[in-house]
């Protein structure tokens, strides 16, 4: 059998996301504009249904991954899940759970299998998945598990066109984040991240800069001691296993264009120190991308946003940005494997 080129990935897996939010507008207006931004063969799972209730535009129906280049030209390659449910777009319930989360185990699988190129997920709602049982904080542990991973290796790293932020914590109440934060935790993220950054971004050296918990970065222990405690002890153990990582610093100082500038991801301690500055500066184009799994994985860097699902007002900038960041990733994997 001749050697595939190296250059060439198999179509991508975009899994719909739940029907009722913005996810099938989003995933079809990316089609659509897939000459203008150079997206090469993607396929949609999911229900036909989700899409022909917000778009109006042609669907080849495919039974299997390798069908999508075939009608890509043409019309929106989708692999069915075979669920069948009524979806009103903009009122979840536990049939677009159940789809969201059908598609998403479909899609997962065909790229854990290899016959997807790289997994784009567009998004769910954590709130209606806990409905039918889902009992991962969200996606990306989800999609660690079905991996094999355990979810402290699996990193979400946000990735805009200036900035890349990783959160060392998620989903969790601020008031429990001093109580999470460990030294082992820290480094375990900064390996994964100086790793995930030569994998699916070509750096061959990241920089990592570390934001301090507290404000002004503690004040030497004068407004807290997780600073002295965790974070220093952790970049002098990633220092010297060769990682250049610096800080910690005050957070408020770390997102002008000059400080951005000096590193290639931001830690953050949690969940909004880390998604506030994304978002402020690449709403619409920012994309989370999951470190530290066998497989590319990607999503937009937002909601579902029921309140305009069906009213063809979501913007599509995130999800292209999403399909684009998985598709070179994966090209860069399969030419330089690591």
């Amino acid at each position: 059998m001749p050697e595939r080129d190296p250059a060439t990935i198999r179509p991508l897996a975009v899994a719909l996301g739940d029907p009722a939010g913005v996810g099938p507008e989003i995933v079809a207006k990316a089609w659509v504009a897939r000459d203008v931004h150079s997206l090469g063969p993607f396929f949609a799972v999911g229900e036909e249904k989700a899409l022909e209730q917000v778009w109006d535009g042609p669907i080849a129906l495919i039974d299997d991954p390798t069908q999508a280049p075939q009608h890509f030209d043409r019309a929106l390659p989708l692999l069915s899940t075979g669920i069948r449910c009524d979806i009103t777009p903009g009122k979840p319930d536990i049939d677009s759970s159940r789809c969201a989360l059908q598609s998403l185990e479909v899609a997962v699988g065909l790229a854990r299998s290899g016959a997807a190129g790289a997994l784009v997920t567009a998004p769910v709602s954590k709130a209606q998945l806990y409905e039918i049982g889902f009992t991962h904080p969200g996606q990306t542990e989800f999609v660690a598990e079905r991996c094999g991973v355990s979810r402290d290796n699996a990193i979400m790293m946000l990735a805009g066109p200036t900035l890349r932020v990783v959160p060392i914590t998620t989903h969790m109440p601020l008031a429990q984040v001093s109580d999470i934060l460990s030294v082992d935790l820290i480094v375990t993220k900064g390996l994964a991240t100086a790793r995930g950054l030569t994998r699916n971004f070509g750096i061959e050296r990241p920089r990592l800069a570390f934001a301090g918990f507290n404000p002004h970065a503690g004040e030497s222990g004068k407004i807290g001691r997780e600073e002295i405690d965790y974070l220093i002890p952790a970049i002098e153990q990633l220092r010297a296993k060769g990682v250049d990582a610096t800080g910690p610093f005050a957070a408020d100082g770390m997102f002008h264009p000059r400080a951005r500038g000096t590193y290639d991801a931001a830690l953050c301690l949690y969940h909004d120190q880390a998604l506030i500055p994304i978002k402020t500066l690449h709403f619409d184009e920012g994309v989370n991308i999951t470190l530290g799994l066998p497989i590319v994985r990607t999503s937009p860097d937002h909601g579902t946003a029921f309140p305009i699902a069906g009213t063809n007002q979501a913007e599509p900038g995130a999800m292209i940005a999403a399909i684009r960041l998985a598709a070179k990733a994966a090209r860069r994997r399969a030419v330089s494997p690591v």
